[in-house]
């Protein structure tokens, strides 16, 4: 029974297409939420986030301020570092828990999990594959201006500062590109899920 990583970059449409497999059936794991729930209170990274970064990241109710916590980490590598060695172990087994869990209610289908730095957190041994979905620097600019609003200088920005789709390749094994309408990856998905459900047997 498959496990399956979807990843890609910033306007890639790795979220759309996690969507359209999820109306074919998949069923989706979202490791920004599963990160989310690990420093909650009571989730397993939240006491050692706490004592990394101190109380005064601690909102009247417990939980963590995520705007104060991201005003320390982002612009100082060292700290996003320490964040993330104490957050993505813990996103890891939270991931690992939910694919055992499914499984264990009866889950045959192939999963999907959707995780943008899957390969930078080296999460990959709860992989069968790794599914890279992809789009050209003009696509992702246009697309990333059309839904968010940002100038083309921003979105060049943060490409540059996240991991190439040729690194991301290196580590792929099936590369779905995304340059054309939306109709156009639903009929790609199609195929590659119907390919998935015969490989999973």
């Amino acid at each position: 029974m498959l496990t399956i990583g979807l990843t890609g970059g910033i306007g890639s449409g790795k979220s759309t297409a996690a969507k359209i497999l999820g109306e074919f059936g998949a069923p989706i794991i979202d490791a920004d939420k599963v990160a989310h729930t690990t420093y909650a209170p009571g989730g397993t990274a939240y006491d050692a986030v706490v004592a990394a970064f101190g109380t005064e990241i601690v909102a009247s109710d417990r939980t963590i301020d995520r705007k104060k916590l991201g005003a320390i980490v982002f612009g100082d590598p060292r700290q996003l570092n320490k964040l993330t060695s104490i957050v993505w172990p813990a996103t890891y087994e939270g991931i690992r828990a939910k694919v055992a869990e499914l499984r264990a209610s009866g889950t045959k289908t192939p999963i999907i999990v959707e995780a943008a730095i899957l390969i930078e957190a080296k999460w990959h041994p709860i992989f069968d594959e790794i599914w890279l979905v992809r789009a050209s620097r003009q696509a992702v600019i246009d697309r990333i201006e059309r839904q968010r609003g940002l100038k083309p200088a921003e979105t060049e920005a943060r490409i540059r500062a996240q991991l190439s789709d040729e690194e991301r390749a290196k580590h792929a094994s099936l590369v779905i590109d995304n340059n054309g309408s939306l109709d156009e990856l639903r009929e790609v998905l199609g195929q590659v899920w119907s390919d998935a459900i015969r490989r999973n047997g």
